[in-house]
């Protein structure tokens, strides 16, 4: 497993792009944030792309920016709550650097991630609800669990470094 890139997945609202930032700055890496290059390469927020485009379209979208950032070393990846739950994607990140799941339980998430169409996959609470249990088994094949509830983010950067004992 390379351990000069680290790739956090996890449920949207887990804190992915806060540790991202966190433990890149900890180990003097980039920090990458795949919703935010998405909008980027798109001009428009993720909410827009779903809507004038659909979610076949932000995936496709989605796969080309992780597909961009594989030569890059010393990076950490905080992918979007999806990314990782596609089997052509999970693959190419098992397979580039070290995946850790940010593991936050569903009562958390939801205090946490707004129905207010920012995120659009979050409107119907009932279908986020479902989707956050599809997803879990995607998650558990990341290389490392973090149980990311109550820790702060200090506290869960010093236990990835420490795994990675970097």
């Amino acid at each position: 497993m390379n351990t000069d890139k680290i790739y956090l997945v996890g449920f949207m609202g887990a804190g992915k792009s806060s540790v991202g930032r966190a433990l890149a700055r900890r180990l003097g890496w980039r920090t990458l944030d795949v919703d935010e290059m998405i909008e980027k390469r798109e001009r428009q927020s993720v909410s827009a792309i779903f809507s004038k485009h659909g979610e076949s379209y932000f995936r496709g979208v989605e796969r080309a920016v992780l597909m961009d950032q594989i030569p890059t070393r010393h990076l950490v990846v905080a992918t979007g709550g999806g990314t990782f739950a596609d089997p052509a994607n999970r693959a190419v990140i098992k397979g580039d650097g070290a995946t850790v799941w940010l593991d936050v339980p569903m009562q958390r998430i939801i205090a946490r991630v707004p129905a207010d169409g920012r995120r659009p996959l979050a409107a119907d609470r009932v279908e986020f609800e479902r989707l956050y249990y599809l997803r879990r088994t995607a998650y558990e094949e990341a290389h490392y669990r973090v149980d990311a509830e109550r820790a702060s983010i200090p506290a869960i950067v010093e236990e990835v470094v420490h795994w990675l004992k970097l």
